[in-house]
């Protein structure tokens, strides 16, 4: 699935946006980039997973999907050199970029000095109050996030996002086999416990992919633009949720054994006969495996296997 085609257009879109914002280079032009980096004596770090975007189309598009507007206050993870940053400047009412990467400052201020709602904080995101700091940045606005996340930190800083209600839409690119893996349909064999864990909270959806070579430089993988939207209200009710999340853990412990093997060896107390007596009785086939439960059926079935525990 690729760029979508109203993006298609966005290296002209692009500098026109530029233009507007004051800025005289196009952040998404290699030889512009290795200049401003060269400037500012800045040199790429694996450890932190940076890839700068060097097609226009594609900041553009993303901050489209974003669907941020002047109402949004969006909070932006790792800006890199800013692109994105500036797509979002032109809708959102205010962007706060956290950026791990002391180098990447001066560079910032440099980008990002047309754009007065444009703030960028210093810092981990994953060490910082993401409510406490969308309290005190976005007074009166909508918070959302919209990221070109760090391949390297997807994981914790999905999981801190989906655990933090104040944030209602999370647009964030990562690499196309985890977008994959989040958006895969329950019971499909294709997610895993972290799949169902974000779907509990926030729908899903996988938008478009963006291939190596829209990168500088280029990483190894095809990257996906995905977008997750809170929902209302858990997708399933359970009783004891810690206990629901620790059967569905425990279903994809063994991921190649059957949710009865998995499970046995995943909770103390519980034997595989008494797995497997809960798994008839919810319904389920006896060789079932984690990975084709549905959020409903884990809910059912960890309310049985809890009976075993009182």
């Amino acid at each position: 699935m690729g760029l979508p085609e109203n993006s298609l257009a966005g290296r002209e879109r692009f500098d026109i946006l530029l233009k507007k914002g004051g800025i005289t280079v196009n952040l998404c032009d290699e030889k512009n980039i290795r200049a401003l980096l060269g400037r500012h004596g800045f040199h790429f770090s694996k450890s932190m997973g940076q890839n700068f975007l060097i097609d226009p189309a594609v900041p553009g598009a993303i901050a489209e999907a974003s669907g941020a507007d002047e109402s949004c206050g969006v909070l932006e993870i790792g800006p890199g050199i800013g692109p994105l940053t500036a797509e979002l400047a032109q809708r959102a009412g205010k962007v706060v970029a956290v950026e791990l990467d002391k180098a990447l400052l001066p560079v910032l201020a440099e980008t990002m000095s047309p754009f007065p709602n444009v703030e960028i904080v210093p810092g981990d995101v994953l060490k910082l109050d993401l409510a406490a700091l969308a309290a005190e940045k976005f007074c009166g606005l909508t918070p959302m996030v919209c990221a070109n996340l760090p391949y390297n930190i997807t994981t914790p800083v999905l999981e801190k996002l989906a655990l933090t209600p104040c944030f209602r839409a999370v647009t964030v690119m990562v690499q196309r086999e985890v977008a994959q893996r989040l958006c895969a349909p329950q019971g499909s064999g294709q997610g895993g416990a972290f799949s169902l864990f974000l779907q509990y909270r926030m729908e899903t959806e996988y938008l478009f992919d963006v291939p190596p070579e829209k990168f500088l430089p280029a990483p190894k993988v095809t990257s996906a633009v995905m977008r997750c939207v809170r929902r209302d209200r858990p997708a399933v009710e359970v009783a004891d949720e810690d206990f629901f999340f620790r059967c569905v853990r425990g279903g994809f412990l063994l991921r190649r054994k059957t949710l009865a093997n998995s499970l046995s060896s995943a909770l103390p107390g519980i034997s595989r006969e008494q797995v497997q007596q809960a798994l008839a009785e919810s319904g389920l086939p006896a060789d079932v495996r984690g990975e084709r439960l549905t959020l409903a059926e884990f809910a059912r079935l960890s309310e049985i296997l809890a009976r075993f525990l009182s």
